[in-house]
């Protein structure tokens, strides 16, 4: 099968789709708007919105690369994540972007930690991560011993599930917003009330019809592509030189190797040498 068949053409991406949803977002306003939806009410305007911002403490640390991360006018910060494929380790990969976000806002030397932003990891799936039917699960540190005693550290982790089922607790307009994540189509915009949903339909159509955008959305598939496809040959590759260690082991000539795992004795005196050097 030709690679390019396997390509979902732009126009038919959802904001589910990391891709698209980078680029929408790449706008302040509609980021603006997206927040105002989830937390019902005005954001101040954004000050600052990266996309693909990149966090890493150290040469040798793991880093990791945030879809949108913005701050308002109150220096209040927002990193909203899609994540579109369910993965176990989501609780904590939110702990560890929550910890890389807060060491990234202090500049070294600061003694006073009050002067640390607020902030909010916000991660959005397709999916109900806790199993409770919630479209919203909001976490904040409490006390066990005492539920209401909230520890006051600004720091809160909004997680977004397309599938809830919980409408009588959240805004319609949350509902519809989350409902059009997952269907970002034309129909769906023109069935909701909500004028912000609209405006971020608007620029999901620019978005859709850029020329700019669609060479950047086929360079990025490419590059993914072929990088998936080194990634198979080095595995496919390690596990020859696997086998072939074995039948080293055994005192098979490379010939008999080469009969037995049907590959050409070039390959596998290649693959020999590689394992001496290793």
């Amino acid at each position: 099968m030709n690679k390019r068949q396997k390509l979902i053409p732009l126009n038919s991406l959802n904001l589910t789709d990391r891709f698209l949803f980078e680029e929408v977002m790449e706008d302040p306003l509609i980021h603006k708007e997206v927040l105002s939806i989830i937390f019902g009410r005005e954001i101040p305007l954004l000050e600052k919105n990266e996309t693909e911002k990149e966090l890493r403490i150290s040469p040798e640390a793991r880093s990791v690369r945030m879809d949108v991360f913005s701050m308002d006018m109150e220096k209040t910060v927002y990193n909203t994540e899609m994540q579109k494929q369910r993965r176990a380790d989501l609780s904590r990969r939110s702990r560890y972007y929550q910890s890389l976000t807060d060491i990234s806002l202090l500049d070294p030397g600061i003694p006073d930690y009050s002067t640390l932003n607020d902030s909010y990891i916000i991660m959005i799936t397709p999916f109900d991560l806790f199993g409770c039917g919630k479209y919203q699960y909001t976490f904040r540190s409490v006390c066990e011993e005492e539920p209401q005693c909230i520890l006051e550290d600004g720091a809160t982790r909004i997680f977004l599930n397309t599938r809830g089922r919980n409408e009588d607790e959240v805004s319609a307009e949350l509902v519809q917003f989350l409902h059009y994540v997952e269907h970002t189509t034309d129909e769906a915009a023109e069935q909701t009330g909500s004028e912000r949903i609209k405006h971020i339909h608007d620029r999901v159509r620019k978005v859709r019809n850029s020329e700019e955008v669609g060479v950047k959305y086929m360079q990025a598939w490419e590059e993914k592509y072929y990088e998936k496809e080194e990634a198979r040959k080095e595995g496919a590759r390690n596990k020859l030189k696997e086998q072939i260690k074995k039948k080293l082991e055994k005192g098979k000539t490379v010939h008999e190797i080469a009969d037995a795992l049907e590959e050409s004795a070039e390959l596998i005196q290649t693959l020999i040498k590689e394992l001496e050097g290793d």
